[in-house]
């Protein structure tokens, strides 16, 4: 797995229109894991990558009329069965985290990248999630050399209150021993 031209060579490209330019010379060193299921609860149904691409059958489910305004999107969409897809380049800021502050720093968007699972703050995630997500996590850090284990969080600890993704069914303990038993560096201090 590589970044090639900020693309990952496996993700399946599903580029969103929502995303825009990062502040120059503002460099990527944070990662925020996001879980997502549309309808909510609900997985495998399709729904989420025409929402990312503002393409959403809002008539599809009486939910979507809720979020058919919104304008967000993620670097990457890992579903269940471990399927990767990209929807923005990683050299672009995409619209996955809003209003968020993390170590003193405001706007997330702005240095971080964004991965969403395809689960929800109840349940658990699959073992091909997990696999994928240290996969993708190791690629980009060896990319991105400010993307340390102690810059990775969840969005609900950048937007406390607000979001509470990816919840308790999140194995950070795993995911975290693993990519450290991978040699993926601590790190120093959060800026």
């Amino acid at each position: 797995m590589r970044v090639v031209n900020g693309w990952v060579d496996v993700a399946r490209p599903c580029p969103s229109p929502n995303f825009n330019q990062r502040p120059e010379a503002c460099a990527v060193d944070l990662l925020v894991v996001h879980s997502i299921s549309l309808p909510p609860g609900e997985y495998g149904a399709g729904f989420i990558e025409p929402f990312f691409c503002n393409s959403l059958d809002i008539a599809a489910h009486p939910y979507f009329a809720e979020i058919a305004e919104l304008q967000v999107s993620a670097h990457f969409l890992i579903y269940r069965t471990g399927e990767l897809v990209q929807c923005v380049s990683c050299d672009d800021r995409a619209w996955h985290a809003g209003a968020s502050e993390y170590c003193g720093r405001t706007n997330c968007n702005d240095f971080s990248l964004g991965v969403e699972l395809e689960g929800s703050d109840e349940d658990q995630f699959s073992s091909q999630q997990y696999q994928r997500l240290i996969e993708l996590t190791l690629c980009l850090a060896s990319q991105f050399p400010d993307l340390t284990l102690d810059r990775i969080t969840g969005h609900e600890d950048i937007a406390p209150g607000r979001k509470t993704d990816p919840g308790p069914g999140f194995d950070w303990g795993y995911f975290r021993d693993q990519l450290r038993l991978a040699g993926m560096p601590l790190g120093g201090a959060p800026v």
